[in-house]
């Protein structure tokens, strides 16, 4: 504490007065700093919001269309089962493009696959390869669909509804009725 007190004696109001611009100079440039991510991060929305404009949106929804038309889904996939194991069982079907094995949160194969080829044709070609053997494993393949954002497959349930009935008390008779 005798220290401080030494220190702060002996401070001079020249000191405290430079310390005080260091401040203020350093201030001033974690403000321009400040400013200048603003603009960046500006510029980053502005081009983020062309990219998903509703016109673009509807392009990039044709785009999904033509790629699922040119894919299948490949289900009852082996978990030991490599996507180069799985392009080169389709490899005879047309020019595999890409191979999508499908993982869950902790990067376990869910069991199923996605495989895109380069025309569309060759997903005929692959139909046909349903219910072979892959790691002796039968295959199940269909043509992929496409996923139609905000459509559910099954309606949704009534407001209020929680899957139990309303509580109704039992019907009351007398404990000895004769008649």
């Amino acid at each position: 504490m005798l220290n401080i007190k030494k220190a702060m004696k002996n401070s001079h109001p020249n000191h405290t007065t430079k310390e005080l611009e260091d401040m203020k100079k350093r201030l001033k440039e974690i403000e321009e700093e400040a400013s200048a991510l603003r603009e960046m991060q500006a510029k980053v929305e502005k081009e983020m919001g062309a990219v998903q404009d509703p016109a673009g949106s509807s392009v990039s929804q044709a785009e999904k269309e033509e790629v699922d038309a040119r894919s299948i889904y490949v289900g009852n996939v082996d978990y030991a089962c490599t996507p180069e194991e799985v392009q080169q069982h389709f490899q005879s079907c047309g020019t595999v493009n890409r191979v999508t094995i499908l993982t869950d949160k902790f990067g376990q194969p869910k069991g199923f696959a996605y495989v895109e080829f380069v025309e569309a044709d060759a997903v005929q070609n692959a139909l046909i390869l349903n219910e072979t053997e892959l790691h002796g494993r039968q295959l199940k393949v269909s043509a992929k669909r496409t996923n139609v954002p905000g459509l559910k497959q099954y309606g949704r349930r009534p407001a209020g509804f929680r899957g139990r009935r309303p509580f109704m008390p039992a019907p009351s008779f007398p404990p000895y009725a004769y008649g």
